[in-house]
């Protein structure tokens, strides 16, 4: 189902979290659930994955983890508070100690010259830390493309705040 780099990622963050004591939780739009997919691809995911919320709607993003429906009216669900408060919140809502957030356009329509197809943010959270933001501008010419990049990309921004 996930490329081979994918699985390699997945299990990597696996063991290295379990190594940790750390438990992770997902926020995803764009994708899905595709990064709690990968997770749980691995044998033994359960004892660092907590859960995943798939908050696709924008109705989704504010009841289940808080962003407020002004924030998304004013900037659009694909922007960097977004992405920061749906980490903050799946944290909040979860007792996993690390978050990742995804919310972009996967295509192949809803881009917008300031938004085009392929522009998906990222943010982390973590207990007692400050939330950290990823921009990217993918350019896959399929809506998969986008998303195992998004994936790719999620996967690596996790092992990189398990440090």
């Amino acid at each position: 189902m996930f490329s081979l780099e994918i699985e390699t990622l997945a299990r990597l963050l696996v063991d290295e979290a379990r190594e940790r004591g750390l438990r992770i939780v997902t926020a995803e739009s764009c994708t899905g659930g595709l990064v709690a997919a990968a997770i749980c691809s691995v044998s033994g995911a359960s004892d660092v994955f907590e859960r995943g919320f798939v908050t696709y709607s924008n109705r989704a993003k504010q009841e289940m983890l808080g962003v407020p429906g002004d924030l998304i009216a004013d900037l659009g669900a694909v922007s960097e508070p977004v992405a920061r408060m749906m980490a903050e919140g799946a944290l909040e809502a979860s007792s996993a100690h690390l978050a990742v957030a995804i919310t972009g356009v996967a295509g192949p329509g809803g881009g917008t010259p300031l938004k085009p197809v392929g522009t998906v943010h990222f943010a982390t959270a973590r207990s007692n830390a400050a939330v950290m933001h990823r921009l990217e501008a993918f350019e896959h010419e399929t809506r998969e493309g986008v998303q195992m990049a998004a994936v790719q990309v999620a996967l690596q921004i996790l092992r990189d705040r398990l440090a």
